[in-house]
């Protein structure tokens, strides 16, 4: 009965890896990290935020509520910075993109999966019931 047995598929969804890494989505997500990680004020503010949470945890643990409250004010300010600089929004914009194609992927496959076992089944595609389902609700009671 089965066509495929589990390394096989899990072979094709290693190929299927492969060909999305070599997308034009791909690539230019790793042109933009890339630019990301050569920003000297990024790579700064982004230190300076990690920094800034690792003592926020400590405020948090000793119930300092009013420096953790400074201290949230200042990474969220410090976050703002980063997000107006215009090679952070291409890198958030490329990893919607990348996300998307994903999802678009991941999405794709579950349906065709669904879509194969109601028809092998003798289902009814429309109403999305297999064919055992559709029998039993047809026959005599």
């Amino acid at each position: 009965m089965a066509e495929y047995t589990r390394t096989q598929v899990l072979d094709a969804a290693k190929d299927l890896a492969n060909m999305l890494a070599n997308t034009d989505e791909i690539d230019r997500f790793k042109q933009v990290e890339a630019k990301i990680n050569d920003n000297q004020k990024v790579q700064k503010l982004i230190t300076k935020i990690k920094a800034l949470q690792k003592q926020a945890v400590n405020f948090q643990a000793y119930e300092k509520r009013e420096a953790l409250k400074r201290m949230e004010e200042e990474i969220d300010r410090l976050q703002d910075e980063i997000d107006a600089i215009p090679v952070v929004q291409e890198f958030k914009e490329t990893q919607i993109v990348v996300n998307d194609v994903l999802q678009l992927v991941s999405g794709t496959i579950a349906r065709e999966v669904t879509n194969h076992v109601i028809e092998s089944t003798g289902g009814d595609l429309l109403s999305g019931e297999t064919g055992s389902k559709t029998k039993k609700s047809t026959g005599c009671h």
